[in-house]
């Protein structure tokens, strides 16, 4: 297997509405990334096509917009996870020498939501993501005591590290206090509405390649290397329940980081920053356990530390996560990779981390499936 480097990212702005379509949206995120890249589309030997909610021919009509060159291409899906997935199908091309250059790009618009294709007489088809994370919310504050004032705190720092994105969804123009994360609508409690992911439409595409093409295209730009590429779903364990709505066990995104630790030859201790799945912070706060980053019932301490916010020990959801970037859907994943790249090249303006070497992006899907990627700064 060979080594992968990320070579390229781009994004369109995550938008709750646009004048744009999604086809010129995608298109301008593939765009960006090629001009990043210094490749024209012809370079690119393989494209994994992630979206959820539009027809199955779509992805396609749109790649038509970068070329007609023949290139390989696959539709890639798989909930949440849809644009980690897409690139962990580039990841793998090149570094089974099946490709020299491969793109991932995801596009969506969740305003078109229309059911995730579940049936109303199944648990899954009942549950919505909100009301599911209230119950993990809810069993979190049994179990450690965890305050809806943690809750907010995480949901105001990930508000406000979007207002310093260019291409956050949620971009306030005045700081956001926990105090205003509480006191606004109640969805499922004790998860407000200023705690939800900020829901609408997107594109974002990255292009990897091996480091040695990867240096040669950009001789005088750090290298990001892919250190870790992993998926999973999840492991029958005694007492499983089968019915699991949204993204399943916790267990799962456990079990994916130490396999992604394992494949980098990294742990916890190496990462500088983290960007994970946060519709809700009742997550955030749980996969700083999860992944390692403390023992399991002090995540709630980071967060009163201001550990995870920028400036801190480490720093999760740089970009403003799901919560204040945003989560269309399809590109949601690769949005990740592209906030990482841009830290570990030093290129991340206001939200900067101090110089950062190793950064993990972790995305969960409904059905259940976890995908982490690890990436690490080479000089």
């Amino acid at each position: 297997m060979r080594e992968v480097a990320v070579v390229g990212v781009g994004m369109s702005p995550f938008v709750a509405e646009t004048t744009q379509s999604l086809r010129e949206q995608t298109y301008r995120a593939g765009r960006a990334a090629l001009d990043d890249a210094g490749l024209a589309f012809p370079q690119v030997q393989a494209v994994y096509m992630g979206y959820l909610w539009e027809p199955t021919m779509t992805g396609i009509r749109f790649l038509k917009e970068l070329g007609l060159t023949g290139v390989h291409a696959q539709h890639v899906q798989n909930a949440s996870a849809t644009g980690a997935g897409a690139m962990l199908e580039a990841v793998r091309a090149v570094a089974g020498g099946h490709a020299d250059v491969a793109m991932a790009i995801g596009f969506d618009d969740m305003n078109k939501i229309a059911g995730a294709g579940l049936s109303k007489n199944s648990a899954e088809g009942v549950i919505l993501p909100a009301a599911f994370f209230a119950l993990w919310a809810k069993q979190r504050q049994l179990d450690y005591g965890t305050t809806s004032e943690t809750l907010a705190r995480i949901a105001a720092k990930n508000w406000n590290n979007g207002a310093l994105n260019p291409m956050a969804q949620r971009r306030p123009t005045s700081p956001i206090t926990f105090e205003q994360i509480l006191g606004s609508r109640m969805v499922a409690d004790p998860l407000t509405s200023m705690m939800s992911a900020a829901v609408g439409q997107g594109a974002a595409a990255v292009i990897v390649t091996t480091p040695e093409l990867a240096r040669k295209y950009h001789p005088g730009r750090p290298t990001v290397l892919v250190k870790a590429a992993k998926m999973r779903t999840e492991t029958m364990t005694e007492g499983h329940v089968f019915a699991g709505p949204v993204v399943g066990p916790q267990q799962m995104t456990r079990d994916t980081a130490q396999d992604a630790y394992e494949q980098a030859g990294l742990g916890p201790e190496d990462l500088d920053l983290v960007q994970v799945h946060d519709a809700f912070p009742i997550e955030e706060l749980v996969y700083y356990e999860l992944l390692g980053i403390c023992p399991d019932g002090e995540g709630d301490k980071l967060v009163l530390e201001g550990a995870t916010e920028l400036g801190g020990r480490i720093p999760f959801s740089t970009d403003g996560g799901l919560i204040g970037r945003g989560h269309p859907g399809g590109p949601t994943g690769l949005a990740q990779i592209w906030e990482t790249t841009l830290q570990l090249r030093g290129e991340a303006g206001a939200r900067q981390v101090a110089d950062p070497q190793v950064g993990l992006c972790h995305m969960v899907g409904g059905g259940s499936v976890c995908v982490i990627h690890i990436l690490q700064r080479a000089d």
